[in-house]
């Protein structure tokens, strides 16, 4: 397995383009490579429900395993309102909206710095190519008529 998972980066894409096509809200990242020993990336992403936590967290689940990522620990408390999957370099917590307010991790990790989402989340860009112009159309022409053989 080893070369085969992704970059700490890589990674976060994953998981931000899972829980976008989840429709989680108020997805954000942090790189708190600076400030933490133990992982890189922090995703953070509200749902609107417990069975919308779980949605999210299956997506996740499914995205990591396909690409042969390892979860180190998951932490799910039935009705805690708050699920936290640990892919070693990238931590993924997935709140309910009043829990997220509660425990404010925004605001324990402000030094660290934020990174776009939107960049995450955006289709990767096709690589310009040249481009070919089509053959040009060969002109109708009428067909001359055939002489008749004569036996």
């Amino acid at each position: 397995m080893k070369g085969t998972a992704p970059s700490s980066l890589e990674l976060v894409k994953l998981c931000c383009r899972a829980l976008d096509e989840k429709k989680a809200i108020d997805l954000r990242v942090l790189d708190v490579s600076e400030q933490s020993s133990i992982t890189d990336y922090l995703v953070l992403a509200t749902g609107n429900s417990e069975p919308h936590l779980r949605a999210l967290r299956i997506e996740l689940e499914k995205a990591l395993d396909a690409s042969h990522t390892r979860i180190v620990g998951m932490e799910i408390v039935q009705e805690s309102g708050w699920i936290v999957i640990d892919a070693f370099d990238v931590m993924i917590h997935i709140f309910l909206p009043e829990t997220r307010t509660r425990y404010g991790l925004e605001n324990l990790w402000k030094d660290a710095t934020e990174v776009s989402v939107q960049k995450l989340i955006a289709p990767p860009k096709a690589k310009a190519t040249k481009t070919r112009k089509a053959p040009a159309k060969k002109k109708a022409t009428t067909p001359r008529p055939r002489k008749k053989k004569t036996s």
